[in-house]
């Protein structure tokens, strides 16, 4: 007989933390545990200084197959790209990636928009950090960049590692700033576990911000 009504009151479920009511794997009664999608965080990292990079190099395993890393109010000391890098079980952060870059952007003053595959912003067999953001101006308290980077199964062995980020901030053009929304999307060129994830820029220092890396159960 399908059940067609549930009474909470009557369910006998210890309660836990964080966790939600399921049913078991029986499919004949009720257990707690995590849901599908569910964010466990992992690691927050907030600069209380300038530094030239974040890096996350531990908690990254096999234990999930997608972390996303979250960031907020990322500020520049100068007008640099904002960038990622990988590493694939050597010391260093260089895992050969290949990439592609769009933005999208509109001015302050409505004189300009437009959404742009921007050339020569992407990468093919590099080695280099991928590019999660345009020269994003520095000065001013509106200029923080915040978005979110998509890490997926990065402990295969038997597959590239894709990723997939999205970006927002603003950029100055002649004192014309603009809101600039990035996306990139690529993957690691390498079946070696991605043990590793470097924030970095182009040039100088990142003053302040905060990154969150979490686990997708």
């Amino acid at each position: 007989m399908a059940l067609s009504k549930v009474d909470f009151n009557s369910i006998n479920v210890t309660p836990a933390a964080s966790k939600a009511i399921k049913f078991n794997s029986s499919n004949n009664g009720f257990e707690t545990g995590d849901v599908g999608g569910s964010l466990v965080l992992l690691e927050t990292q907030t600069l209380s200084s300038a530094a030239s990079t974040i890096t996350f190099d531990s908690n990254i395993d096999s234990t999930y197959k997608e972390y996303i890393f979250k960031y907020t109010d990322i500020h520049l000391a100068n007008a640099a790209h904002f960038r990622v890098n990988f590493r694939d079980g050597s010391t260093a952060y260089d895992a050969t990636k290949s990439t592609t870059y769009f933005l999208t952007h509109h001015s302050e003053n409505d004189a300009d928009n437009s959404l742009t595959y921007v050339t020569g912003k992407d990468l093919a067999q590099s080695t280099d950090p991928a590019i999660l953001s345009q020269d994003f101006y520095s000065g001013g308290n509106d200029s923080a960049i915040a978005g979110s980077l998509h890490l997926f199964d990065p402990s295969s062995t038997t597959f590239v590692k894709h990723f997939i980020a999205n970006t927002q901030g603003q950029f100055v053009d002649s004192s014309n700033p603009y809101s600039v929304n990035a996306f990139l999307a690529g993957y690691c060129n390498t079946t070696t576990a991605i043990d590793g994830v470097q924030f970095g820029t182009s040039s100088g220092n990142i003053d302040s911000g905060t990154i969150k890396m979490y686990g997708v159960s």
